[in-house]
């Protein structure tokens, strides 16, 4: 029988409206996959109650035969940076562990008021600096994949079409679940929103909030097998969300399916008055066909983007994707982003002065962690400082106020400012010379195994596996992770596709041609 943890949130949906699946049935069924998954650490905060009385009013309207959304009994997780009202928002920092928020983050107060159930908050890099959420105060993120759990490969397109009926296990095999590591060891789950990526591939919950700075949603989606959406920058309000960088940071969606993150993009998409950098276009909502031509799009393929340290595997799934465009109708090109070399070290300043700025609030008098016995001198501020923030973030700090030096200024920050805008001007030079998508990798390999990972500088990791995501936050562009093959060690491997602004519709719709064409398979750990 195929479980409906599996399931898209369009199939559950239907099963609720239809009084055949119980919202609190499900909720509990969540919170068990939540222990279950525990070694995993996906998870800061369990929302028990919340949830609870969530689920049950959702029951209540099924009950009494009250219309409810397309989200009303789907659990959402949200990740740690996001505030939630009267619930610890730690930012997986010590500065910030018996944090409460007192407000709702616009993202979290809009699917909770559309029905959806929080499940809790999820486990990040320390105020989502890194690029495999090992930095955590609350301790690493295991990838699900080959991690010692017990689990089926079902084929997508099964569970797409046949969802609601049951389903044998000689029609679902996809693959025998590989070996866990050795000795304890276990692969990342990227970052730094590795704790929502990890809650969604499993079936902790049916979507996941995170957010995405230089490539945080899609990077742990590539590395955990889930679409990671990152929406065009201002389409969705940043109000809540405790920022890393203000002119980068979005809001990202994690799903299993692309016609799940529309329907939370739906949702989340729009002008918020509280944050002035959303626009104030009107958004329309959107559904995408089963039945998707592909034929009169243009697929750009940055030459820029094959670049060394990425792997043949991941190469190989870029040229296959390429050439099933190509068979389809498309036209295939190879295109130029010259400054594309220069974006980590651009992104690498500008974040960093936007970090230095931004942290400066965090000085043991308002909120946060405060260091006992100091007076309120500047030895109290660097002590406190220093036993609150992880090495990473104190070195981003240092750098920032480096960077923004008088002396400084302009031969670092005004300089990475101009690199920026010629970043964003190679974007519009070539989709202004008619390119509809750029198809590219999202990471440089598969997951890496977190023995190997720690052994590395994790600004040099960064600059490695960010490659080929932070470009598209420079720009404010939507891009999109999709799961498209196994690797040989039994890893998910990803592409990229990147759109124009607010054109999510077409991007998506591309996207879903993909995954079917692909057919990536879904975790079950029902087995067990």
């Amino acid at each position: 029988m195929t479980s409906a943890l599996v399931l898209p949130i369009t199939k559950v949906s239907q099963l609720i409206k239809n009084k055949a699946l119980n919202v609190t049935e499900l909720y509990s069924m969540c919170l068990q996959r939540i222990n279950k998954i525990k070694d995993l650490n996906a998870f800061i905060t369990i929302t028990e109650n919340i949830g609870s009385e969530q689920s049950a009013f959702v029951q209540n309207c099924i009950t009494k035969e009250v219309n409810v959304s397309i989200l009303g009994g789907i659990p959402i997780a949200f990740k740690d940076n996001f505030s939630t009202k009267d619930v610890q928002t730690t930012c997986a920092s010590k500065m910030l562990s018996n944090y409460i928020a007192p407000y709702d983050a616009t993202v979290v107060e809009k699917l909770c008021s559309k029905g959806a159930v929080m499940m809790g908050k999820t486990n990040l890099d320390e105020f989502a600096m890194g690029s495999a959420t090992v930095s955590s105060y609350f301790g690493p993120v295991r990838n699900p994949w080959r991690s010692g759990l017990k689990y089926k490969l079902r084929k997508r397109s099964k569970l797409l079409h046949d969802g609601s009926n049951p389903v044998s296990s000689n029609d679902n095999d996809y693959a025998v679940n590989q070996k866990a590591l050795e000795n304890g060891d276990f692969f990342v789950s990227g970052g730094s929103s590795g704790g929502s990526a990890v809650a969604v591939a499993t079936g902790a919950c049916f979507g996941a909030i995170g957010s995405d700075t230089g490539g945080s949603v899609r990077h742990p989606a590539a590395f955990c097998g889930v679409v990671g959406l990152k929406p065009t920058y201002g389409l969705v309000s940043r109000h809540g969300l405790i920022p890393l960088c203000n002119s980068l940071d979005v809001p990202g969606i994690f799903t299993r399916t692309v016609d799940d993150a529309v329907v939370l993009l739906n949702s989340l998409a729009g002008h918020d008055p509280k944050d002035s950098t959303t626009v104030t276009r009107q958004y329309f909502s959107f559904a995408l066909p089963d039945n998707i031509d592909v034929s009169k799009l243009s697929i750009g393929i940055p030459k820029e983007y094959e670049c060394p340290g990425m792997t043949p595997e991941v190469i190989d799934t870029w040229r296959r994707v390429a050439d099933a465009f190509e068979r389809a109708g498309a036209k295939v090109q190879q295109v130029s982003l010259p400054h594309t070399r220069y974006s980590i070290k651009c992104y690498s300043v500008l974040s960093c002065c936007d970090i230095a700025s931004n942290f400066a609030r965090y000085d043991g008098i308002r909120y946060g962690h405060r260091a006992e016995g100091e007076s309120l001198t500047e030895h109290h501020y660097a002590v406190t400082r220093r036993q609150g923030f992880g090495i990473v973030v104190r070195e981003r700090i240092l750098a920032g106020n480096y960077f923004l030096l008088k002396k400084n200024y302009e031969k670092y920050f005004l300089k990475a400012a101009k690199v920026r805008r010629l970043i964003c001007g190679d974007f519009e030079n070539v989709f202004r010379g008619g390119v509809d998508l750029l198809l590219t990798p999202v990471t440089l390999s598969d997951a890496v195994p977190y023995s190997k990972w720690i052994l590395t500088d994790h600004r040099e990791h960064n600059a490695i596996q960010d490659f080929c995501t932070q470009s598209a936050n420079m720009a404010g562009l939507p891009a999109v992770s999709i799961p498209c093959s196994l690797s040989k060690a039994g890893l998910p491997l990803s592409l990229q596709l990147i759109g124009k602004q607010f054109q999510e519709p077409q991007m998506l719709s591309a996207a879903k041609w993909v995954e079917q064409r692909m057919d990536f398979p879904i975790m079950d750990l029902e087995c067990q």
